[in-house]
């Protein structure tokens, strides 16, 4: 049943990451983790798809300057980077997309009922992504898919969302 393989993509992605992000930081003491999407082929048909470590720091605020130093690096496509901070746990603290050497963060769902909300929406747009494939839409999809992917960053863990909140109030 599973013994068709699947050709490991030979050329270099377009997303690749900037050579001070390569080799990223091992220390896992430290409470905050940098991370992008892995969008590689092979992991994304294996189901092992795992967000990619950029880097790892001591505090929020250190994280959010790294992720804009990130953003200044990175060369872009068509489409901007989503950035994710997690926590050792692996919760999401804050999420955004990269761009043109800033981020654009987020701001955290309040409360359950809208993070509710926000889940149904995303999972509306995700259906129109898959129609709007169909139909041979590429560039509707991106942009649906670029909506659903900014409305799920807005699902910060329970746990982080005032703090994600007020540490947004202060950089603003």
């Amino acid at each position: 049943m599973f013994d068709h393989s699947f050709p490991a993509p030979t050329a270099a992605l377009p997303n690749q990451l900037p050579p001070m992000f390569v080799n990223a930081a091992a220390d896992t003491s430290l409470a905050f983790v940098l991370t992008t999407p892995d969008h590689s082929l092979v992991a994304a048909m294996s189901g092992t798809a795992r967000p990619l470590v950029l880097d790892r720091f001591a505090s929020l605020a250190e994280a959010m300057r790294g992720a804009i130093v990130f953003a200044d690096q990175f060369a872009f496509d068509a489409r901007p980077p989503m950035l994710a901070i997690l926590d050792r746990d692996d919760r999401l603290v804050l999420a955004g997309a990269a761009t043109d050497g800033a981020v654009a963060w987020c701001h955290p769902v309040i409360s359950a009922a809208e993070a509710r909300a926000v889940v149904t929406e995303a999972s509306q747009l995700r259906a129109q992504v898959s129609r709007a494939a169909d139909w041979k839409k590429h560039g509707l999809s991106q942009r649906l898919r670029q909506r659903a992917d900014l409305l799920e960053a807005r699902l910060v863990d329970p746990l982080w969302r005032a703090f994600a909140a007020r540490a947004l109030q202060v950089a603003a």
